[in-house]
């Protein structure tokens, strides 16, 4: 099967990554880990799985094609989101428990660098597309931090709201997008000047984000509402919501923008978004909680 035909799942109630098969969406393998694999992310071309574990703070690589884990990387303290750089050299991982980013090679699997971030317990470490800068969003924070990739330091942040979570930007790097769970709101940032130019309530307790990879549409995940929420970046509009299982957390879409997969973590299931009629076309069972998804 081509690795682009399948999306993966971080179930972290039960330690296992499903593996769902794009074409069914149905599970067709389960990937045993143990801990708490959370984080997850594949890059362009790569055959590899990248699974942030709480179990050791460790970065597990998996092959995709055999299904067996083939490396782990120590990373910090509590590890959460993974995100691959868009050249496909790096995987950021932010680490709650040392408020620190872990850049892991993914040509050595050795951490290459880290950055110490100001925000408390950050949770997403998102790359801009030209992978020069980075938004990195605290649980514990009102702010998002901004990276430089080329200085390798905190160069500043941007007072969001309250409990930023899920970052998006646009695909030329312009505008970023941040989820503030605890304001219910979509928060839209100039990357030029790095302040707040747009807000917006989707639904309660906003938390995941992803881009369309045409960059006219924006998912967010509302945990406390059931649903995702469908927003056109273009005026900064909501377009409508769609009703998915229980706390929808983190999401992926796939690479010709047609699905959403969203892990909804008290359903224990994927919700599958048909974004043509802006329905869910599939539930599909999965670990106990699931946290993230990733798809190529």
């Amino acid at each position: 099967m081509p690795i682009q035909a399948q999306v993966y799942v971080s179930n972290e109630g039960t330690g296992t990554i499903s593996v769902i098969d794009s074409r069914t969406d149905q599970v067709s393998a389960t990937i045993e880990l143990g801990g708490k694999p959370r984080g997850i992310t594949l890059c362009h071309g790569d055959h590899r799985l990248f699974v942030s574990n709480q179990l050791g703070s460790t970065l597990q690589v998996i092959d995709t094609r055999s299904r067996s884990l083939i490396g782990s990387v120590k990373l910090g303290d509590s590890p959460e989101a993974a995100y691959c750089s868009p050249d496909g050299k790096l995987v950021a991982v932010a680490n709650e428990g040392d408020n620190s980013v872990s850049f892991v090679s993914t040509d050595s699997l050795n951490v290459a660098f880290a950055i110490k971030v100001s925000g408390k317990n950050p949770e997403h470490a998102v790359f801009s597309p030209d992978g020069l800068s980075m938004l990195v969003s605290a649980e514990d924070a009102d702010q998002v931090d901004v990276l430089d990739l080329v200085s390798r330091q905190q160069v500043g942040s941007i007072k969001v709201g309250e409990r930023p979570r899920g970052i998006a930007f646009s695909p030329d790097s312009r505008t970023a997008y941040v989820a503030t769970e605890n304001d219910s709101q979509l928060v839209a940032i100039d990357m030029r000047s790095r302040s707040v130019k747009g807000r917006l309530s989707v639904g309660l307790r906003t938390n995941g984000l992803v881009m369309h990879p045409r960059g006219e549409l924006l998912f967010a995940s509302n945990g406390g509402d059931a649903s995702v929420a469908v927003v056109d970046t273009r005026n900064f509009t909501l377009l409508g919501k769609v009703a998915v299982g229980q706390r929808p957390w983190n999401m992926a879409i796939s690479a010709d923008g047609s699905k959403v997969y969203v892990a909804a973590g008290r359903s224990h299931a994927v919700s599958v978004i048909d974004v043509a009629t802006r329905s869910v076309s599939q539930t599909i069972p999965v670990g106990r909680l699931p946290w993230g998804a990733a798809a190529h």
